[in-house]
């Protein structure tokens, strides 16, 4: 079974002011927080060894919180952002030879990464990308014939039947592995320049619905799947209060939080420890620990 790396460096711009308190991949999500989630899938997988690189906010990543996770995660630091390309090349040493998961660790998906592996072997692909359909044409993907690779940003490598969307989850080979910048980006850097060179990669078919945690109303939908695929009208962590006066809907309430007044919660995540007074009503809306009250957008 292939190694893993969870991409967690970057910036997470587009998510400020949450990523001023903490990195992307350490957004709570249900129960937990996102990467949790994450290395929970790639150990369903059967993957048994993990590199982690972080850069932004890096003191987060406690060693408590990593050596919760079902599998080894050997954890390297990046003074700045090495790029998902310089990131999986920095973590050759943690992570030895052979074909590596690669997950984006802004991602929340329900893949079947030892499906994914078993078909990244079988094909003999020098990488192998988890892609979500769509009619041909659309996404940021277009997909041959053979389930190869014939759209990427916009340039074509061939005929299109079908199309999809790249879910920042793939299976990077040995021989692309040695082809790998100390800095750059997975797609731009490495996969394109292998397509221009006449050489293929594959796609595998990954769910339609999956989760993009690049801004608020996308991570407040995320957290509504968690609570829906568990049949759950709201979750309140351990340990933390709401008040009788507040009615509580389609929200995730963290370990430790308290929910004041008197009025209504609707569609929001409140961070472990968090404190809000809910005067009136709070609708889509993530409570962070420091007190900011961030609404979605639209």
């Amino acid at each position: 079974m292939a190694s893993a790396m969870i991409l967690a460096a970057g910036l997470g711009t587009r998510l400020r002011p949450l990523t001023d308190e903490l990195p992307k991949p350490l957004l709570w999500l249900g129960d937990r927080p996102l990467i949790a989630h994450i290395a929970e899938q790639l150990a369903a997988g059967g993957v048994r060894r993990a590199a982690l690189n972080k850069s932004h906010l890096a003191e987060r990543f406690s060693r408590d919180l990593i050596a919760a996770f079902p599998v080894p995660v050997d954890v390297l630091h990046e003074p700045e952002p090495f790029g998902t390309a310089g990131g999986l090349a920095n973590a050759a040493g943690a992570l030895g030879g052979g074909d590596v998961v690669l997950w984006n660790g802004d991602i929340l998906i329900d893949l079947d990464v030892a499906a994914l592996c078993a078909a990244h072997a079988e094909r003999g692909a020098a990488a192998t990308l988890a892609v979500a359909p769509r009619p041909a044409g659309e996404g940021t993907v277009g997909v041959g014939a053979q389930g190869e690779v014939v759209r990427l940003r916009g340039e074509r490598f061939g005929e299109e039947v079908a199309g999809g969307d790249f879910v920042g989850v793939h299976v990077v080979g040995e021989a692309l592995r040695r082809r790998l910048p100390p800095r750059g980006c997975m797609v731009g850097d490495v996969y394109l320049p292998w397509l221009r060179e006449g050489r293929a990669l594959a796609t595998f078919a990954a769910p339609a619905v999956w989760h993009d945690i690049g801004t608020v109303a996308a991570y407040l939908a995320a957290s509504a799947r968690w609570l829906a695929q568990r049949g759950l009208q709201s979750h309140v962590g351990p340990g933390a209060s709401v008040a009788r006066g507040v009615d509580v809907t389609g929200s995730v309430v963290g370990a430790g939080a308290r929910v004041e007044g008197a009025g209504a919660l609707r569609g929001c995540v409140v961070w472990p420890g968090a404190r809000v007074d809910v005067a009136a009503r709070v609708e889509r809306a993530v409570v962070t620990t420091q007190g900011r009250v961030v609404r979605a957008a639209g």
